[in-house]
């Protein structure tokens, strides 16, 4: 943020931030995306809300109290800086496997040849100029095949849209390098399973996401957590390494931040739920977390 328009931010945002936090309806139940933080020592309150990576474009309006919300922060907080070019770009070289791994090696020939197959038939992609990609970079191509649209966009990218209109400057709670480490951390064999028992169980697969972007659009926190770790598809096996540590590490982060600002954090909605969900982690450090109607 510029020195000219930081300045005309602390002006403005001292005399409406506590008019602006007043507005904010208090949902009557947890199942909300927008969280308000308060207490333990913030002079105003700041903003936790959780998205989704990958919906259809039509399924993803930003309600009023929302907007408020964003409006009366100074910055943006997500997983990634997501308006730094340098980041998105930067990120092609972290989707490799290390060192010579390739999926061949991972697969038997005849696994091989049916991950082939499926993305020559359903993706129309080689998966000759793939074969140093991680696994679970591959598994998110599949997402689009998995919803019921043409038109796919991602809740980050259309909150960027708004950041950009209501001039926020945004930052990343990761680097690009950290969240690749945290793909490399779990074995690309274990991965390599995962992509080609998705492929297999596709229908059951879709029938899964089709039923969490439901949970997601109609805000429900506790239906998304026994998705997490009651379905085959959920990440009970990785939960540690995808939420748990990822978690406990942003709140650390978020301590300091917080205190020196009001800001506007979002997140992947996984990670607001369950006892380690930044949620509970926040109320644990003190913090007055309230659901916010959305």
């Amino acid at each position: 943020m510029k020195i000219a328009q930081l300045v005309i931010a602390v002006i403005l945002l001292s005399s409406c931030k506590a008019q602006n936090s007043n507005k904010l309806k208090t949902n009557n139940n947890d199942n909300t995306l927008l969280w308000e933080i308060s207490g333990n020592g913030l002079t105003t309150p700041s903003y936790l809300f959780g998205t989704f990576h990958l919906i259809c474009k039509d399924d993803i309006p930003f309600g009023g109290q929302l907007k408020t919300a964003l409006h009366s922060v100074k910055e943006v907080y997500m997983e990634l800086d997501m308006d730094d070019p340098a980041t998105m770009l930067g990120g092609l070289k972290f989707m490799k496997m290390r060192g010579d791994s390739t999926l061949k090696n991972l697969y038997t020939p005849d696994e091989y040849k049916k991950v082939e197959l499926f993305f020559k038939d359903s993706l129309h992609l080689p998966l000759a100029v793939l074969q140093g990609m991680k696994p679970l970079l591959l598994s998110a191509m599949l997402y689009p095949k998995l919803l019921a649209c043409t038109t796919t966009g991602g809740v980050e990218e259309e909150l960027l849209q708004l950041t950009k209109e209501y001039k926020k400057e945004v930052q990343g709670l990761e680097t690009m390098a950290f969240q690749a480490s945290v793909f490399d951390s779990i074995p690309y064999t274990q991965q390599a399973k995962e992509l080609l028992k998705t492929i297999d169980s596709l229908d059951a697969y879709k029938k899964y996401f089709t039923n969490m972007v439901k949970v997601y659009k109609n805000q429900q926190l506790d239906e998304m957590l026994k998705m997490f770790s009651s379905s085959e598809f959920g990440m009970d096996d990785n939960q540690d390494i995808l939420l748990d540590k990822r978690n406990i590490n942003w709140v650390t982060q978020l301590n300091s931040i917080m205190k020196r600002e009001s800001v506007f954090i979002a997140v992947g909605a996984g990670h607001l739920v369950g006892e380690m969900g930044l949620i509970s982690l926040l109320r644990k450090e003190g913090y007055t977390v309230r659901p916010i109607v959305n």
